[in-house]
């Protein structure tokens, strides 16, 4: 369940409540209330491993982007180093050597580039989904904070 669709329950459940007559006070259940935090608490680890995921994924690309760079400047230096031993095509195998590092690098620049907008792009989505949470949490504490004060 989504710790969204948890919260407009409680809402609801709030809002359905009957009233105490001329005193403004609502008549809870208290199983149902602690109920609603119960599912609340037993929702939010999830939500925090999906950020702890989602920044495992975010460092896992980036080690592939890395090992692929690391990969393209080894195949590189190993076609520049076999067309340095050959004595009569030095000009020709540094000119291509040149462009395969910068092939290379250009490459490698791509791809962290492409991981670092991707894991920025979940980083930010999860950021925003988070503060959501955290508003109607704080919004949903709020609510019960007057209502204690209310009551008590």
């Amino acid at each position: 369940m989504d710790i969204f669709k948890l919260l407009e329950e409680l809402e609801e459940y709030i809002q359905g409540c009957r009233r105490v007559p001329m005193t403004g006070k609502l008549l809870m259940g208290e199983d149902e209330l602690l109920d609603f935090i119960d599912r609340i608490r037993s929702l939010l680890p999830e939500e925090i491993h999906q950020a702890k995921l989602m920044a495992k994924d975010r460092e896992r690309l980036m080690e592939e982007a890395r090992a692929e760079a690391d990969r393209v400047l080894a195949q590189a230096n190993q076609q520049i180093e076999g067309m340095i031993r050959e004595s009569e095509m030095v000009r020709q195998a540094q000119a291509t050597a040149e462009e395969i590092v910068a092939q290379g690098k250009h490459v490698a620049y791509e791809i962290k580039n492409s991981a670092t907008l991707y894991a920025d792009d979940i980083m930010s989505s999860l950021e925003e989904n988070l503060e959501q949470s955290l508003e109607l949490i704080h919004r949903g504490r709020g609510e019960l904070s007057q209502m204690k004060k209310v009551s008590g």
